[in-house]
């Protein structure tokens, strides 16, 4: 069992003999019953009940006539992430914002709360990650069977020759499938590296790299999230375009 964080101790302490007795109750005992609850978990938690508690906030607090600098912020984080759905999908993809701003948010916030002294990175966990690419890949997937109806979608796996569509189903499915792992282990491995470097370099010259290197580590963070984001617009887009009709020349502009 990894060392725990004091987050950690505190929520075992408060909820961890109940979630043991849930457990042994539903024939699903805890490998760790004195610690249930993994620094992972106790962490993720808590970017849960920030994000939340800063939404409520800012919806409380919002003002057309008069908007505070947070609010101008956050404005300019989604119009930036609108002009990326813009760029992929087009401007029918705009329906898709509220989950692709919540999903970078997320991902940059469990990335840097571990830069604090005493917190951990929910996203340096595979478990975490794993389950952000799992999302993603659900929801482009749904997307995708929401827009063209599930045959349709279907078609998109068998190619555009008939003869070899079952080879091109069992393609097709296999790079679907390796998306999630390809997302989960990308982000996993550099927000676990990242943070190891800071570690050490933090322990070898306490006053003299960490800044530097904090700063590194705040820009990495801040592109892995943004490389999720993007990759999961991607297949969106991909799930959810529509195919064009052939036999007919566009006609240039004037």
């Amino acid at each position: 069992m990894a060392n725990e964080y004091w987050l950690t101790k505190l929520l075992n302490k408060a909820l961890g003999p109940a979630l043991v007795w849930i457990g042994n109750a539903v024939g699903l005992p805890f490998a760790h019953p004195e610690a249930p609850i993994p620094n992972y978990i106790a962490y993720l938690l808590l970017v849960f009940s920030l994000l939340i508690a800063v939404s409520v906030w800012l919806r409380r607090h919002l003002s057309v006539d008069n908007p505070n600098g947070f609010q101008h912020a956050v404005e300019l984080l989604a119009i930036g992430v609108r002009g990326l759905i813009d760029s992929v999908i087009g401007p029918q993809g705009r329906q898709y914002l509220p989950f692709h701003l919540s999903l970078g948010l997320f991902i940059f916030c469990c990335n840097i709360i571990g830069m604090v002294p005493g917190f951990d990175s929910p996203t340096s966990n595979i478990n975490v990650t794993a389950g952000c690419a799992i999302v993603v890949f659900l929801h482009y997937n749904i997307m995708g069977i929401r827009t063209h109806g599930f045959l349709r979608y279907l078609k998109h796996f068998l190619g555009p020759v008939i003869f070899i569509a079952p080879l091109m189903l069992i393609v097709e499915i296999l790079s679907h499938l390796a998306r999630p792992f390809s997302l989960s282990v990308r982000l996993f491995a550099n927000i676990f590296g990242e943070h190891m470097i800071l570690a050490v370099f933090t322990a070898l010259l306490p006053f003299i790299l960490p800044m530097p290197i904090l700063m590194l580590s705040i820009f990495t963070s801040l592109v892995q999230a943004f490389v999720f984001v993007i990759l999961s617009i991607v297949y969106t887009s991909g799930a959810v375009e529509h195919e064009e009709p052939h036999g007919h020349e566009p006609v240039p502009a004037h």
